[in-house]
């Protein structure tokens, strides 16, 4: 075996056959790459004497530069999912600062941690930001490994906040909800998409998306026509309030629910956000703290379905999720919650021997 440090990377060179091969494993010239490179010549060797192919040579590229393509990729392998591309190229902000020139093969599980740490205790961000960054990091090496950047994907090694420990959410409670909307009556719009969300359990981009065609007041229902999967295209059964928004909302000429001079409904969505972070702005200033966003509106619809004994199957379909398990998030059962639950399951129990003695 003969490794060599060229640049602070390893290489390697050996003859086979009266043939010289020399590689650069594009790994750092470290003692703790110093087995991996060996294996990597060893691997090489073997593959030759088997009559196959050689190992595919690493092409050495920047962390910095790769980002570029892999995002230019991911604005095209996305453009069906705005949102999953968007979210990729916000953790990229953050990952091309820290990564920068660093060879992406050099880029081990040690590096990573280390971005960890920054995200938590420098930049004090939430365990659902580092757990995306990672997520898109790990997007990224499968796309490297293609591309010869890269031999394997470090991020499997890494270990990930949980989803539990990950999810941000806050469920708001009865007085939360009347100070709230108390105080949106003065950003119409803002109000009547709270209302809606916490109403039918949509997604915020759902409630601001909507035309005037995908309400039909008469049967009570709207329809939700876009979505990643089949079941987040759905149809939902209004209540009486949400008939009321929708009903004075569908009067004009615009097309939407939502009207305002845009291009693409996500840029309202921004100036709704801007209009809620306003909203908690001023009342904080009375003393009055809202710490949510609106996306919990959807969160609170889902929490109060499940306490109210709605079965998780329907809850889902509701939400438009595709599984029960990412709606058990929802569901927080309280002692009286079981107790009422036993109570009734008893009278159950109980009516069923009274007609099998009736019968009797």
């Amino acid at each position: 075996m003969a490794l060599r440090n060229r640049g602070g990377v390893w290489h390697y060179r050996f003859m086979l056959q009266g043939r010289e091969y020399s590689v650069t494993t594009s790994l750092a010239a470290t003692k703790r790459n110093e087995t991996t490179a060996q294996g990597m010549e060893a691997d090489h060797r073997k593959a030759l004497l088997e009559g196959k192919r050689g190992i595919r040579r690493i092409v050495v590229r920047e962390f910095s530069d790769a980002a570029k393509d892999f995002l230019d990729w991911a604005k095209m392998e996305y453009r069906a999912h705005p949102n999953s591309e968007k979210r990729i190229a916000t953790s990229f902000a953050s990952l091309k600062d820290f990564f920068g020139r660093e060879p992406v093969s050099a880029i081990d599980e040690a590096r990573i941690e280390c971005y960890k740490t920054l995200r938590a205790n420098e930049h004090k961000v939430r365990n659902v930001t580092i757990r995306h960054d990672l997520h898109a990091l790990s997007k990224f090496f499968a796309y490297a490994i293609q591309q010869r950047w890269a031999g394997e994907n470090p991020v499997r090694n890494v270990k990930m906040p949980s989803d539990k420990d990950a999810v941000r959410m806050h469920i708001l409670s009865a007085e939360e909800e009347k100070q709230y909307f108390n105080r949106a009556t003065k950003y119409p719009n803002l109000h009547d998409l709270g209302r809606l969300i916490l109403n039918q359990g949509m997604r915020p981009d759902e409630a601001i998306s909507l035309r005037k065609a995908d309400v039909d007041l008469e049967r009570g229902q709207i329809h939700i026509r876009h979505g990643k999967t089949p079941a987040a295209r759905r149809t939902l059964n209004l209540t009486t309030e949400s008939r009321h928004i929708l009903g004075a909302r569908s009067k004009g000429k615009s097309e939407w629910i939502f009207p305002s001079k845009r291009k693409k409904p996500s840029s309202h969505v921004t100036r709704v956000n801007n209009a809620h972070d306003e909203l908690c702005k001023k009342a904080l200033e009375d003393k009055i703290t809202f710490s949510f966003v609106l996306y919990d509106f959807r969160h609170t619809f889902a929490t109060r379905m499940a306490q109210a004994g709605i079965d998780l199957a329907t809850l889902a379909a509701i939400l438009g999720h595709n599984s029960i398990r990412i709606v058990e998030k929802y569901v927080h059962p309280t002692a009286e919650h079981q107790k009422d639950a036993m109570a009734r399951y008893d009278k159950t129990l109980q009516l069923e021997q009274s007609e099998g003695q009736t019968k009797q």
